[in-house]
């Protein structure tokens, strides 16, 4: 399941892109098969972990090429571990709301994007996290620990990038059956197994069925709900080229991090 739109992000076999809070790596593996270089930064060593071993699998099985590269980092959104412009594109999906200093992981974003890079920031829509607050306190911060710390308003997102210098250019929403699903979720309280209550496992097996399958009409409910109850606003901007500079990709060599310090890389 994708959040970010690779086409609208103009992703190219042979770049490098960053992807920031990458979880387990649904972002990155995708950016592989297209023939991107992939950093795949996070928290969680776990994650990392996981995205190594599914990386090397991938590899083995022959859907990504010999060439492409996969690292992994684990780092802070508000003192990334790379040089500046190091990549050119970066996917930062689910990953501001949870953030205090969410200006100054924007302002790490625009430093290590290349000039005329896009990256896509992806956070959850205003009407959906409303109602997922509303229903209970136990969705978000401070009651989950590392939860949400903020819904965005209307416009927030593009003018806290701008004001990081990057030039949004896109956006829309996605994941307009997601919503229902968190809603009964808080509604019987966020941190219950699924299996806990009939109505949430049902919709959770509806919601597989749908990624796995994709059948015509999940797809067009999709695609008619979205822009009302999608749960995500995905956002594009682009770092504008500065005097002197041409925009070309970043080449990587054998490591695809440029570590301004070696603090924090993972093997």
């Amino acid at each position: 399941m994708l959040t970010a739109d690779y086409d609208r992000l103009g992703l190219a076999a042979g770049e490098t892109l960053l992807d920031l809070g990458c979880g387990f790596g649904r972002h990155a593996y995708e950016a592989m098969r297209r023939g991107a270089h992939v950093v795949a930064c996070d928290l969680g060593l776990e994650e990392l972990r996981q995205v190594r071993s599914i990386g090397a699998v991938m590899r083995g099985d022959g859907e990504v090429a010999d060439d492409v590269l996969l690292e992994t980092a684990n780092g802070d959104a508000t003192r990334l571990p790379f040089a500046d412009a190091s990549f050119d594109r970066i996917i930062a999906s689910e990953v501001a709301e949870h953030i205090e200093d969410d200006e100054a992981a924007l302002a790490e974003l625009f430093r290590v994007l290349r000039p005329g890079g896009v990256l896509a920031v992806t956070i959850p829509a205003r009407l959906p996290e409303r109602i997922c607050w509303a229903l209970s306190d136990d969705y978000h911060a401070p009651n989950q620990l590392g939860g949400h710390v903020r819904i965005y308003g209307p416009g927030e997102l593009r003018a806290k990038m701008v004001a990081a210098g990057l030039d949004p250019f896109d956006e829309h929403r996605v994941h307009a059956l997601h919503s229902p699903y968190w809603w009964l979720r808080c509604a019987v309280g966020p941190d219950r197994p699924v299996e806990d209550s009939r109505l949430v496992s049902l919709y959770h097996r509806l919601l597989t069925w749908d990624i796995v399958k994709a059948p015509r009409t999940t797809r067009a409910a999709e695609r008619l709900l979205a822009p009302v109850l999608g749960k995500s606003l995905v956002v594009y901007a682009r770092r504008p080229l500065s005097a002197g500079t041409t925009g070309e990709p970043s080449a990587p060599g054998r490591s695809i991090i440029k570590t301004q310090e070696p603090v924090g890389v993972v093997a």
